[in-house]
């Protein structure tokens, strides 16, 4: 199994599309994860086998879990902050489309009980991180949907999304963590693409690739001029070593300090964006 999946490049058809399994043979995450489409009024109830988070995409759709039911719509990855549901084991989803939906579907073998919750846009702050890091070029949005401050503590999922703007890096300086994680792209038009590295291999990631990041593998990404790439992200806690805060590689943090110094043509300083 490689790394970098690229079979989906002309996108996902109907029902659910499955990316990666729980206990793959080979560069195994231990996270499946895969793509829903559902047509309009197409229903689905499911009681997932394991820890189970759906994320909105795009289209309108009621979500129904623990009794209640609420209406959930997204048009834009790029402008519209996320909505995500998150169950354990067991607990019964229903899903009904109001239009052309797609969700993406992340799920873990973990299944201790927990209560369900449903992350919402207004929740979910777009997080300038990187902002003035050496010239603005690292400039990027963090959704951070769900982690350790705001999940049940027997989950052991960890969601997100991060906007990189076109021609600038995310997930920078290049940094590890031996939980292991998955990023799925998307672009801001269907030609765009990025990089990824992965430890010394870059990648040159197009709209609807998945990448399975492994243990220690420093990881940072760029996106091609005049292309906003988003990426969702999902880690994996392993038994008693949650994911808290990755490490930065030792010879690029430099980067973060204030005011770093670093060369630039004469006559471009006081004019960084």
């Amino acid at each position: 199994m490689a790394v970098h999946l690229t079979e989906h490049r002309f996108g996902f058809g109907p029902g659910y599309t499955p990316i990666t399994g729980l206990d793959e043979e080979e560069d195994n995450t231990g996270i499946a994860f895969g793509v829903l489409r559902l047509a309009p009024g197409e229903a689905l109830a499911v009681a997932p086998e394991g820890e189970t988070a759906w994320l909105l995409m795009a289209g309108r759709v009621s979500v129904g879990v623990a009794g209640g039911e609420e209406r959930l719509a997204r048009g834009s990855l790029f402008d519209e902050g996320p909505s995500a549901l998150h169950v354990a084991a067991g607990e019964p989803v229903r899903l009904k489309a109001a239009d052309e939906v797609e969700l993406t579907v992340y799920a873990v073998a973990n299944r201790r009980p927990f209560r369900p919750r449903l992350h919402r846009p207004a929740e979910v702050p777009d997080e300038r991180r990187g902002a003035g890091q050496v010239g603005g070029t690292c400039l990027r949005l963090v959704r951070t949907i769900f982690d350790r401050s705001n999940a049940e503590p027997d989950a052991d999922l960890v969601l997100g999304e991060v906007v990189t703007l076109p021609g600038r890096w995310s997930s920078y300086p290049p940094h590890h963590h031996p939980q292991p994680e998955i990023y799925h792209y998307r672009f801001a038009a269907p030609q765009g693409y990025g990089h990824a590295e992965l430890g010394e291999r870059v990648l040159k990631v197009r709209h609807y690739d998945t990448v399975k990041i492994l243990a220690g593998l420093d990881h940072a990404q760029c996106a091609a001029p005049g292309y906003g790439m988003y990426y969702s992200w999902v880690i994996r806690h392993l038994p008693g070593d949650p994911y808290t805060v990755p490490e930065f590689a030792g010879e690029h943090r430099w980067t973060m300090e204030p005011n770093a110094r670093y060369w630039r043509p004469r006559g471009t300083v006081g004019h960084d964006l």
